[in-house]
């Protein structure tokens, strides 16, 4: 009872909170920057390995400057996201603008469904918020479960404002063989870490071997679905576009995990232009070869 009241109570405040405009939620995000990255040092030590590791050409100093830039541009994407849960879709068009929408019709015109990989990059919670207006066709957006079920329930109402439908991971394969009659358009993260025991493959990903799901190309063979890269790049503080990028239109024809291996090195093509974008502190090398195989 105690964590329901202070459940509701968090959610309450949270969205209070996203009814404040975006120059002060800017304003709240530099002193958050001072006071994370000069004060607290959150995960500092976890976002230096990651980038060493990552960028072992680079100079100290260089990685410095995208650590600086990523603890910013983390607390710009604390502040927005906050502001997702009570943006108007007209705001929400005016920072989220989708460069190629009619590429999805084209596809759906041929009879062909869509799925789609994106990573953590840019404001993707923005992104999600804005992806059931592409189509008026179902829009599927695969999501991770929380272990909080009251803010995963309270997210995923706001996620799905515009039109998307939300899907477990866990249920993605069913769904998806459930709808193979109708036309779909799917999004699904690309760099999310696989629990220890879900591992089968790693690829090569920023100078590392990296544990990768491989449910884009299993689904995409399954269903026979095109599959893109959901690109998401910052214009400016704030204002963000998306570009599909089509990526395998015959995933029935593809090797054993080319299909994985190509939405991955696009990833990490876009993230060497801009790095400061993706997600640095989170522990995405946790795994192994060796210790899987052991």
């Amino acid at each position: 009872m105690l964590k329901r009241v202070a459940d509701s109570a968090g959610i309450f405040f949270w969205y209070l909170a996203s009814l404040l405009p975006f120059w002060f939620l800017y304003i709240v995000s530099d002193f958050l920057y001072v006071f994370i990255y000069y004060i607290t040092g959150y995960r500092k030590a976890v976002v230096r390995e990651n980038l060493k590791n990552a960028f072992p050409d680079k100079s100290e100093a260089e990685r410095r400057k995208i650590e600086k830039l990523y603890f910013h541009y983390m607390c710009d994407l604390m502040v927005e996201t906050l502001k997702m849960v009570s943006i108007s879709e007209k705001q929400l068009l005016k920072r989220m603008r989708a460069t190629n929408p009619e590429i999805v019709e084209h596809y759906f015109s041929q009879g062909r469904s869509i799925i789609a990989a994106a990573g953590h990059y840019c404001n993707w919670e923005m992104a999600a918020v804005g992806f059931g207006r592409l189509t008026a066709k179902k829009t599927l957006i695969v999501y991770k479960p929380q272990s909080n079920k009251a803010f995963e329930d309270f997210l995923n109402r706001q996620r799905s404002r515009f039109g998307a439908t939300m899907i477990s991971m866990k249920q993605t394969l069913r769904t998806l063989i459930a709808l193979k009659n109708e036309l779909t358009m799917s999004v699904l993260a690309s760099d999310q870490t696989p629990v220890r025991h879900e591992i089968t493959y790693f690829t090569n990903f920023l100078n590392q071997p990296t544990a990768v799901f491989l449910g884009i190309e299993k689904i995409a063979k399954m269903v026979d679905s095109v599959v893109m890269f959901y690109r998401i790049d910052c214009i400016r503080r704030g204002y963000y576009t998306f570009t599909l990028v089509p990526l395998v239109e015959h995933p029935k024809e593809t090797a054993p995990y080319e299909i994985t291996n190509i939405h991955v090195q696009y990833l990490e093509k876009q993230i060497e232009e801009a790095p400061q974008y993706w997600l640095w502190s989170h522990r995405r090398w946790k795994y192994k070869p060796e210790d899987i195989n052991r």
